[in-house]
């Protein structure tokens, strides 16, 4: 319902956002009325939302609105990044595919795939602030490893950068976020801009397949149902070989249409259409092929099952890192604490207030980033490359490399076999209370998508699932989340 609904209603609200659990896709619940996707609100926090909601104005620039507590995800975007690397087993390997469009229709796959993972209801991560970073490795059946680091390493405009690698398995992911945020009226949207850049390392002749994000918007502020819908255009394009998509995340109609749809066609050499993808991202996407006429299940988040990262514990971890820095925040969010997670909030926003007017007041500069440094892009625009620039061919090489790069002699050790997976990781103080096994590269997290005759003639296809009573597939289990 929306805000002014939710403070008329009073507490009489059936469902309380404090009851929430961790939620990913699920049959009726990735359809139309899917509990998940909304957020209910109790009289004291509607009248708080609205009394902030009451200064704004449409257009209004967000980024400098402190919003309420009861909004936040316990997590920083800067974690948040890493569910796109939940489901590795869709893209190892893709290297070894003869065929171009079958890569790409691997490394499409490999992103679409990490929207599902999300908390109830309408919630936004932390906003980092500047100096910020997080870091994890991911350990794999096979013995590989995987490394992320992001960092903030700019406040205002605020962008996040990311780097991500697994040596061993070929895979390096590099990108920057810039959000934008906006005040519409009934709504409040992010902008996404920045981009993601994939790179398959055993196949360096694709050069890069660089993608945009979609931008999200949290609706029905002042009236309707209140929730999160990601919209627009995410284009994935890879230079090198032509192949691209423009898959259009779809806004639900006023009368028609539904929420979470995605379509989008795959185009080829000389822009010829090969197939197309359509679905919903937050539960099973699917892709036809053209030629044939064949259809099958790209990614399935019904039955998908994350590969957890491991995080030093916050004991171990620096003063800036997210989870230390954000963790009374965390705490109190996590015990429905409102007041105590303001408290936390701000002491750490008033901290960086401070080390402003100090710098300001010594005449120093913001200091520079630790992990990455600021380039120019090719399009003219400032970008942010890992200073580690410089990586070893070899992949033990690699991967000894990067371990040192990001963790010093300090890096996370591997979890003992049978080890407790909360909240998507693997650490002494990681957030989040929901286990799950960990799924090994080449796993069955989703089904291969083979090329369909000539085009994937090296993928596998599979028929779609069994179609179910409407509005959506049958319900599957619970997906890993802090929430």
């Amino acid at each position: 319902m929306g805000l002014l609904s939710a403070v008329s209603g009073g507490r009489d609200l059936t469902k309380s956002r404090r009851s929430s659990n961790a939620s990913g896709a699920g049959g009726e619940e990735g359809g139309e009325n899917n509990p998940n996707d909304t957020s209910q609100l109790d009289k004291d926090e509607g009248n708080l939302l609205l009394a902030i909601i009451a200064q704004l104005r449409p257009g209004m620039d967000l980024t400098k609105i402190a919003l309420p507590t009861f909004v936040l995800e316990p997590r920083s975007l800067l974690e948040r990044i890493t569910d796109f690397f939940a489901h590795p087993d869709l893209i190892f390997g893709a290297a070894e595919l003869p065929d171009a469009e079958a890569r790409f229709i691997k490394v499409m796959t490999y992103y679409l795939s990490g929207w599902h993972i999300k908390p109830r209801g309408v919630k936004k991560p932390y906003n980092p602030v500047l100096g910020e970073f997080f870091r994890c490795s991911y350990f794999f059946e096979d013995r590989s490893e995987g490394f992320y680091i992001a960092e903030q390493v700019s406040h205002h405009p605020p962008v996040s950068a990311f780097f991500y690698v697994s040596p061993k398995n070929g895979l390096l992911v590099t990108g920057e976020l810039k959000p934008k945020s906006k005040f519409l009226g009934n709504s409040a949207a992010t902008i996404m801009e920045g981009e993601d850049r994939i790179r398959l390392l055993n196949k360096p002749e694709d050069g890069e397949y660089v993608i945009t994000m979609p931008n999200t918007y949290a609706r029905g502020i002042l009236f309707g149902k209140l929730i999160l819908e990601l919209c627009d255009v995410s284009a994935i394009h890879n230079p090198q070989t032509e192949y691209h998509c423009d898959v259009d995340f779809k806004a639900k109609g006023w009368i028609s249409g539904g929420y979470h749809y995605i379509q989008g066609m795959v185009k080829g050499p000389g822009k010829s259409d090969l197939g197309e993808v359509s679905g919903r991202w937050n539960s099973v996407i699917e892709y036809a092929d053209k030629k044939s006429g064949k259809k099958g299940v790209m990614f399935d988040a019904n039955a998908a099952k994350s590969v957890p990262k491991t995080v030093l514990p916050e004991s171990e971890q620096e003063e800036n890192e997210s989870r230390r820095l954000w963790s009374k925040l965390t705490d109190a969010i996590k015990s429905a604490d409102m007041h105590g997670a303001t408290a936390a909030k701000t002491a750490v926003e008033d901290r960086q207030r401070g080390l402003v007017k100090q710098r300001e007041a010594a005449g120093q500069s913001a200091p520079e980033p630790k992990f990455f440094k600021n380039v120019e892009g090719t399009d003219g625009c400032p970008s942010w490359m890992w200073t580690n620039t410089s990586l070893p061919k070899d992949p033990i090489e690699m991967e000894d490399k990067v371990r040192k790069w990001i963790f010093g002699d300090n890096p996370p050790k591997r979890p003992a076999p049978g080890a407790e997976v909360r909240g998507g990781s693997i650490s002494g103080g990681s957030p989040g209370s929901v286990n799950q096994p960990a799924a090994a590269p080449g796993g069955s997290s989703a089904v291969s998508v083979r090329s369909l005759e000539s085009a994937t003639s090296s993928l596998a296809i599979s028929p779609p699932p069994t179609a179910p009573t409407a509005p959506g597939p049958p319900v599957g289990p619970k997906f890993d989340h802090p929430v």
